[in-house]
């Protein structure tokens, strides 16, 4: 069985696994103060071009933007986000169990646009019942997107300015981060994403690591007792220094890049075969997330031997399908996927 359904379906990168052996009987500090979490830190800020933004370790992305939202808004607000949203769609109301509502904006694509963002919030500061609403605070993107779309550097730019205008905070999940910033076509920087952002996260479970994420907090305001907001939501692991390790790692030699770009090259090798067939795409997209649109009958054929995940159904006859590579993909893999799609086509 072939395994195209996500990208955590192995365990971490070699050289992560080499450097928690090689680190496993010795002593630390504990709760991500150790030395490991420190040149961890040091070198996301490096990445990032600012020295003087927070860093924090946790260990995964519900947990992660649960700790965020929460963090940043008041008992009455919430998180505006895209109709497909993380937090929205596939977080089981982790956000509205902390007491916060997801207010969504419809988008076909997984983005949202800073008009988008101005009219919602004029829309609640002009309506006469606006204290018996829930008040929008802060705006929550994914890069990549759900559906494994990008936003642009001058799209971040439009989001930010509206934040600013507005304030609002400005949240960007990274979970799959690493593919965005890799993907052709891309003209966003983790340095300009640090800058147009309050918080945003690295993500590490989906790129390379065991587990972790990495949040990045430029906004002092986000910045002040968060720590206690994570061990508050039961994310301060004991073991921190094993979140160090992994990010420290990670951010050595460009090896965070590097295996991230692996994942683009190998979804782009997908999508050729998907052209060559005819097969056309539901979004289109660079990233490592393949959104395909098959015929029923090909896709009962391909499910005897290829994982792939549902996404939905788009006639009678044909649905969309998400082929998901990672920084572990192997070529021969690929390969072989391609083969069995273009055998199933001809038929």
């Amino acid at each position: 069985m072939l395994y195209f359904n996500n990208d955590y379906a192995e365990g971490c990168h070699q050289s992560i696994l080499d450097a928690l052996v090689k680190t496993n009987m010795e002593q630390t500090l504990g709760y991500s103060e150790d030395s490991y979490c420190a040149a961890a830190r040091e070198k996301i800020r490096k990445a990032c071009g600012n020295d003087k933004l927070a860093v924090h370790f946790l260990v995964g992305g519900t947990q992660t933007n649960l700790t965020v939202i929460d963090a940043a808004l008041r008992p009455h607000q919430g998180a505006m986000c895209a109709s497909s949203g993380h937090i929205h769609v596939h977080e089981t109301g982790a956000v509205e169990a902390t007491g916060h509502k997801v207010l969504t904006l419809p988008s076909t694509d997984g983005k949202i646009t800073a008009r988008q963002v101005e009219q919602a919030v004029l829309a609640h500061r002009a309506d006469g019942a606006f204290e018996h609403i829930v008040q929008p605070k802060l705006v929550y993107i994914s890069n990549p997107t759900e559906l494994g779309t990008l936003y642009t550097k001058q799209e971040l730019e439009d989001l930010s300015a509206v934040c600013q205008k507005l304030g609002l905070y400005l949240f960007l999940d990274g979970a799959r981060l690493g593919y965005g910033l890799m993907a052709k076509g891309n003209d966003l920087t983790m340095a300009d994403i640090a800058r147009l952002c309050d918080v945003f996260y690295i993500g590490g479970t989906k790129v390379g690591a065991l587990f972790g994420e990495a949040v990045v907090i430029r906004n002092p305001a986000l910045a002040e007792d968060f720590r206690y907001i994570i061990k508050q939501h039961g994310g301060m692991l004991a073991k921190g220094r094993l979140l160090g390790i992994q990010f420290d790692t990670l951010f050595t030699d460009d090896l965070y890049y590097k295996i991230s770009a692996h994942a683009d090259a190998m979804a782009d090798r997908l999508r050729d075969t998907l052209a060559e067939i005819g097969a056309p795409l539901l979004v289109p997209g660079t990233t490592n997330q393949v959104f395909a649109i098959l015929p029923d009958t090909l896709l009962e054929e391909l499910a005897k031997t290829v994982t792939f995940s549902e996404q939905e159904r788009v006639s009678d006859t044909h649905r969309a399908v998400r082929f998901c590579t990672s920084w572990a993909t192997k070529a021969e893999n690929v390969d072989t996927l391609c083969r069995k799609l273009k055998e199933l086509a001809a038929k």
